[in-house]
């Protein structure tokens, strides 16, 4: 057993096998705690079969992440690992929300949050 200073026990800290999930709670915590962002919340899509009926949740290509700036554009943010990839429909979606004035990127990490809103903010004066 490790224990702290205090004798209390220390747990294992968690590591994370999936390295796209590592990465959506480095972005979504970025986000979240930007002063220019207003919002941001993990958007779910995909599909499943249910009863034995084939649903589909969610837009296709939609990113991970939604969310609003707090000067009103809508934000749009695909995570990917370091060695993913986004597929068309991805790339397709993340254009609709910058070509109707929102901000859209692909971000591994922290630092692309950062970058990216940087950049976002600069385009908005």
């Amino acid at each position: 057993m490790n224990a702290d200073l205090f004798g209390l026990e220390q747990q294992t800290p968690r590591t994370n096998s999936r390295p796209e999930a590592a990465a959506l709670v480095e972005v979504l915590k970025a986000l979240r705690t930007h002063p220019a962002v207003a919002w941001a919340e993990r958007m779910n899509s995909g599909a499943a079969k249910v009863e034995g009926r084939f649903i589909r949740f969610g837009w296709r290509g939609c990113p991970d992440v939604l969310g609003q700036l707090k000067d009103g554009r809508l934000l749009g943010v695909e995570v990917k690992a370091q060695a993913g990839r986004l597929r068309p429909e991805q790339t397709l979606f993340l254009e609709r929300i910058r070509c109707a004035g929102g901000v859209a990127f692909m971000a591994r990490d922290c630092r692309d949050v950062l970058r990216e809103l940087d950049r976002a903010k600069e385009m908005q004066i």
